[in-house]
């Protein structure tokens, strides 16, 4: 048959994405607080777009555990439950593992270099109490050996339950208990340079699943 000349299907697909994401977003960063009701009338009316990709989104975010929903009932913000993000923790640890074993041995100097800069970046955001910017840049670090392993459903994985996490993160970035985070990057660092995958590999599980020590 023949190729269509026009592609709505692709730019729908954009606009559902960005909603899902500034949805995300707002919860992460407490713009939703936990328990708000969600009510995708409003939100299609904030975001400027019509209902479906915000019911869309809210199902999306239903799978990643942040907001409680129900077809044709109310929609609230989950709250920060500590074995939900302990589940969540658990699993993200493993793939950051996952991810440093498929991509220590293909790191190239440019690669350790951009995880180096990250840190830096990370240690100034945490002493201007900067949470925006210290999470931007632990996401460039560890986006590094996400970025090389190039596991589809590993990133899958990782897009799903991640945010679940950076909810608490917020916390921990924000007081001196984030601090700990420079010196497990740097030991990830060093040991990616040198090429020790296994070493490094449980590091960047230890990293991610050192987390919820502030929920205790």
């Amino acid at each position: 048959m023949p190729i269509p000349s026009s592609s709505p299907g692709v730019e729908r697909s954009l606009l559902r994405d960005d909603v899902y994401k500034r949805l995300r977003n707002a919860i992460v960063d407490g713009t939703f607080a936990p328990g708000e009701q969600l009510r995708d009338l409003e939100l299609a009316a904030w975001l400027g777009v019509s209902r479906t990709p915000v019911r869309e989104a809210l199902l999306r975010l239903a799978q990643g555990g942040l907001v409680h929903t129900q077809p044709g009932r109310s929609t609230v913000v989950s709250p920060l439950d500590v074995r939900a993000i302990r589940d969540a923790r658990d699993v993200v640890a493993a793939m950051h593992e996952v991810a440093a074993r498929e991509s220590v041995a293909a790191l190239t100097e440019d690669h350790v270099t951009a995880m180096r800069e990250a840190n830096a970046r990370f240690a100034a955001a945490l002493e201007a109490r900067d949470v925006e910017a210290a999470l931007l840049a632990d996401d460039e670090l560890h986006g590094v050996l996400v970025g090389i392993a190039a596991n589809r459903a590993l990133e899958a994985v990782l897009e799903q339950f991640t945010p679940m996490i950076r909810r608490i993160e917020r916390l921990r970035f924000g007081s001196l208990d984030g601090r700990a985070s420079v010196a497990q990057h740097d030991e990830l660092i060093r040991l990616c340079a040198a090429g020790e995958v296994e070493a490094a590999a449980a590091v960047a599980y230890d990293t991610w699943h050192s987390l919820p020590s502030t929920l205790d």
